[in-house]
């Protein structure tokens, strides 16, 4: 594999598993009643927090979880106790409403730079982190990593800059949140998370069922921890 196939190919998996486009109904979601220019800085920095935290991993690989003694499934039940709690909010129709009604609450009385570090505080998890980030980007950031040590210095660029490029998708697909919340309206939105939060708890549930069986022999039967031999 040259390094074009190289960068081809990591950008594919990464982009795949943020799903910028989407997560997209979720962040209109987690950002009903922010003006415009709050919604852009929250995209900016979720965008920026993305690309610094993949970076990272890309660097030190597995010798963060190492060094606290946690091992990758431990990291993947735990993102996916994390994502249920959230699938199951946004399914029974409570996510929209707690943003909605906390940012009207906060619109006259906080300046625009207070809102946007308030609420990305609440985003960062879980939205960002394990929503967009989970324990399959970061177990690819890992293994494209140590594909990239054979191109050297050359390669750790270029994964770099594919992290940077998913990040400016997700940027860029954020930003179109106004024209897609026009598009569906408040009910078609409503509809939409409902059906995302259905299906987070259905991956919150994978997530745990892989982590079992990565961190057990014969509990969990193969097919259901990997039902499409991923």
């Amino acid at each position: 594999m040259n390094q074009a196939d190289f960068a081809v190919n990591f950008f594919i998996a990464l982009f795949a598993l943020i799903d910028p486009i989407g997560n997209v109904p979720v962040f209109a979601a987690a950002t009903a009643g922010a003006r415009p220019k709050e919604r852009a800085l929250l995209a900016l920095y979720v965008s920026l927090f993305v690309t610094g935290f993949l970076i990272f991993f890309y660097f030190t690989g597995l010798s963060l979880l190492e060094f606290f003694g946690i091992s990758l499934p431990a990291f993947r039940i735990a993102g996916g106790v994390i994502l249920f709690m959230l699938g199951l909010t946004m399914a029974r129709d409570d996510f929209t409403a707690e943003f909605a009604d906390k940012a009207d609450a906060a619109e006259t009385t906080e300046s625009t730079r207070a809102y946007v570090r308030r609420r990305l505080e609440r985003m960062i998890v879980p939205f960002a982190m394990p929503l967009l980030i989970g324990p399959g980007a970061i177990s690819t950031v890992v293994i494209y990593a140590s594909q990239a040590r054979a191109f050297g210095l050359s390669g750790a660029a270029t994964g770099v800059g594919v992290i940077a490029g998913v990040a400016a998708t997700t940027l860029l697909s954020f930003l179109a949140t106004p024209i897609l919340s026009r598009i569906l309206g408040k009910i078609g939105l409503t509809i939409i998370v409902r059906v995302l939060g259905l299906i987070l708890c259905a991956m919150a549930v994978q997530f745990i069922l892989a982590g079992l069986a990565d961190s057990t022999l014969g509990f969990i039967d193969p097919k259901a921890a990997s039902p499409y031999g991923r």
